[in-house]
């Protein structure tokens, strides 16, 4: 008799087992919360923008122009934007950005998986507190590799945009449309 009931037992006990496990492994992940932007980013109004340089061997090739290339179009497109008031001393801005390219060097067809990668030329925006000199954030874009010269040109112009564009979400701007890029 014990057996019969065990026999009956076991197939319903199973039956909830089985059941029950989709029902856990259909939970959804807890929703992770955003971190906050710093205030002072948010809250600036003034903005001195500096040039923190080139690494060398950019300009010329594959670049056309000269080392202050991308501070200059960065600045004309930070005017263009008018978030910021751009102001020409340090010490009346809210906050610094500075505005660098570089050309990491590191191993050619290196393992991504471990890590490493193609270096290839960047451009890194740091933005600073001014009253502090913390860091309130950094935005970085690789420029992609090209074998002509108008297309390393063009290139450049994406991922300087792209520093832009970063730059106007992480501060919450309106997306970029035609008339505002």
């Amino acid at each position: 008799m014990w057996n019969l009931t065990r026999m009956r037992f076991f197939p319903l006990l199973c039956a909830a087992f089985l059941f029950a496990a989709p029902g856990n492994a259909q939970t959804p992940p807890p929703a992770v919360s955003l971190a906050p932007v710093p205030p002072a980013l948010l809250n600036a109004k003034t903005a001195f923008l500096s040039n923190a340089g080139a690494d060398s061997g950019l300009f010329p090739h594959p670049f056309s122009g000269d080392p202050d290339r991308p501070y200059n179009q960065f600045y004309a497109a930070m005017q263009t934007w008018g978030h910021y008031q751009l102001v020409a001393d340090p010490s009346e801005a809210d906050i610094v950005f500075e505005l660098q390219l570089i050309a990491p060097p590191g191993p050619t067809s290196g393992n991504k998986v471990n890590g490493a990668s193609d270096p290839v030329p960047m451009f890194r925006l740091v933005i600073y507190d001014r009253k502090t000199h913390y860091v309130l954030w950094a935005l970085t874009e690789s420029i992609t590799v090209a074998f002509l010269q108008k297309t390393h040109d063009n290139n450049f112009d994406q991922a300087l945009l792209a520093i832009l564009l970063d730059l106007k979400r992480v501060t919450g701007a309106p997306a970029a449309t035609a008339s505002n890029r």
